[in-house]
């Protein structure tokens, strides 16, 4: 939503999530990172580059996928996290037939990985201060996950076939732990999760918890 100072971003009320003894030991750890203030100076210093990537009126709307209506990046992280776990998949189960092919997945998905880290910026370009901490950790998760797999696809070009196995699984796992904080910003915090036309849709107890609206 869109006040005269520009858009306006929810935060979860602290009241309702910090503090809980209850949550799953994955949950805590999320809002725990919502808190960690020793993460700030990289989320300050990575604000700049986020918000000149979408200055541009026509490059945002493309970015944060203004005409379907909801951001462009949680769509787009299908494809590395679907060709990264066809390839792995392959690895089990395909024998010595499948390696050229789970090489190649694995480096179609390191060439999806920029596109969608792309667009991953560009939503976080205006998360609030709590959901930007997160954010930098889910950077963090993917770009160790890239690494892993760009090693993977080295090491299986080069005949080193059992190390690239075991890279391609430590970027699985990598990824995979990511995802759940990428998980938590669409779903639990719906940062950028729907744009600002549909709001006229929703019930209005469904519009406190839609948390951060993708604005153009």
């Amino acid at each position: 939503m869109t006040t005269p100072d520009g858009p306006r971003h929810l935060d979860p009320d602290p009241d309702s999530t910090t503090g809980r003894t209850d949550a799953p030991p994955l949950v805590g750890l999320a809002l725990r990172l919502e808190d960690e203030e020793r993460l700030d100076p990289v989320v300050d210093a990575l604000r700049p580059l986020a918000r000149s990537l979408v200055s541009d009126p026509a490059r945002r709307a493309v970015l944060l996928g203004r005409q379907m209506g909801h951001s462009l990046h949680p769509l787009l992280t299908d494809v590395p996290i679907g060709t990264w776990v066809s390839a792995l998949a392959l690895d089990v189960v395909g024998g010595r037939s499948a390696r050229p092919a789970a090489r190649r997945l694995i480096g179609l998905g390191i060439l999806a990985a920029v596109p969608t880290a792309v667009t991953g910026l560009a939503d976080w370009s205006h998360t609030s201060q709590r959901n930007s901490r997160v954010g930098v950790v889910h950077a963090a998760g993917n770009t160790v996950g890239l690494l892993l797999f760009g090693a993977s696809w080295i090491a299986r070009g080069r005949g080193h076939h059992a190390r690239g196995v075991t890279l391609g699984m430590l970027g699985g796992a990598a990824a995979g732990a990511s995802g759940f904080l990428g998980a938590h910003l669409s779903l639990a915090r719906n940062v950028n999760a729907r744009d600002e036309a549909f709001a006229d849709s929703l019930p209005a107890a469904g519009a406190d918890r839609t948390g951060e609206e993708l604005t153009v």
